[in-house]
């Protein structure tokens, strides 16, 4: 009977600082943009946009960080963090939201208590 692996994943993913990705990332653990990223990104972990990141599209995790530039959507079933360099345009759904004086945001916020149940999974549609 084979048993199905998914490899847990301790030490967080990092893309540096002059790193450009284009395409889909899909991680069960945490990762760190300090590059580029053109695609979405899709973590069961925590997503931490640094001051110098920049993200092209769709990012879609259980908590999130952001000091960078984010251009999509971001849906965060619990937790997300805008700090003071944080420049988001597009639309955001999240649990919970905190935001630093300095961020700038422009698109619509949904925020909805237990926002994780009402979240697409990759591949479903709503």
């Amino acid at each position: 009977m084979a048993k199905s692996f998914e490899p847990e994943n301790k030490l967080p993913n990092m893309i540096g600082p002059g790193t450009k990705i284009i395409g889909n990332i899909e991680t069960n653990g945490d990762i760190r943009i300090d590059g580029a990223i053109e695609g979405d990104i899709q973590s069961k972990g925590k997503v931490v946009v640094g001051p110098n990141g920049e993200v092209k599209g769709e990012v879609k995790c259980v908590n999130c960080e952001v000091s960078g530039k984010v251009d999509g959507k971001v849906l965060v079933s619990e937790l997300l963090s805008l700090k003071a360099s944080s420049n988001i345009s597009g639309d955001i759904k999240t649990g919970k939201l905190t935001i630093e004086p300095g961020s700038l945001f422009t698109g619509t916020c949904n925020m909805e208590h237990g926002a994780s149940k009402t979240m697409q999974t990759p591949g479903t549609k709503k």
